[in-house]
């Protein structure tokens, strides 16, 4: 049976504020990937959420460098999973600048090309939003900062977990120890 938790937004800004700029040892290979802050956008989902989703192929999680799913590691499919996910784990709705909050996820794209980059919205500065990401390893950056042709806005809206719920991961997660989900 899944329910509805909230969503932790402070969680995932605390874990942003804390790894944005230096990597969590858990995710010893991302920056060699190359994958548009999706990886650490996830990581920042997770420690809001504290629950993974292993449905195969559409599900999303990461256990190792050779155990994850393109929605976890992946600019385009992490935004397809949030906005589509009924399953275990955070989901979203699209959103106006306005309806977005610390915690929410912005995808850039490019004409021709799709989503490229996203990022965390991690506080506000009058009309643009502070963003953090990896990549450029950046926190607390103006979303201006940026070139895009487009954004896709999504505000999260909960965490669907199955009971019994797993333990609060928040504070180990955010140190670099590894959790084993159930």
């Amino acid at each position: 049976m899944l329910v509805i938790k909230p969503y932790h937004r402070d969680h995932a800004a605390e874990y942003a504020a804390r790894r944005s700029l230096t990597r969590n040892p858990l995710y010893a290979g991302e920056a060699e990937r190359g994958e548009g802050g999706a990886n650490f956008v996830s990581q920042c989902l997770y420690a809001g959420s504290c629950t993974m989703n292993f449905t195969p192929v559409l599900g999303w999680y990461y256990l190792s460098e050779s155990a994850y799913t393109d929605s976890w590691v992946r600019v385009e499919t992490l935004y397809r999973f949030l906005l589509c996910n009924g399953g275990p784990g955070p989901f979203g709705r699209r959103a106006a600048m306005e309806e977005l909050a610390v915690g929410d996820v912005i995808f850039l794209g490019r004409n021709g090309e799709g989503y490229f980059q996203a990022v965390l919205v991690v506080g506000d500065e009058g009309e643009a939003p502070l963003v953090a990401t990896h990549g450029e390893d950046v926190f607390s950056v103006p979303l201006d900062r940026y070139r895009y042709d487009y954004a896709g806005l999504v505000r999260i809206e909960g965490v669907r977990q199955r009971l019994p719920a797993m333990q609060d991961c928040f504070h180990s997660f955010l140190e670099g120890i590894a959790i084993i989900p159930e």
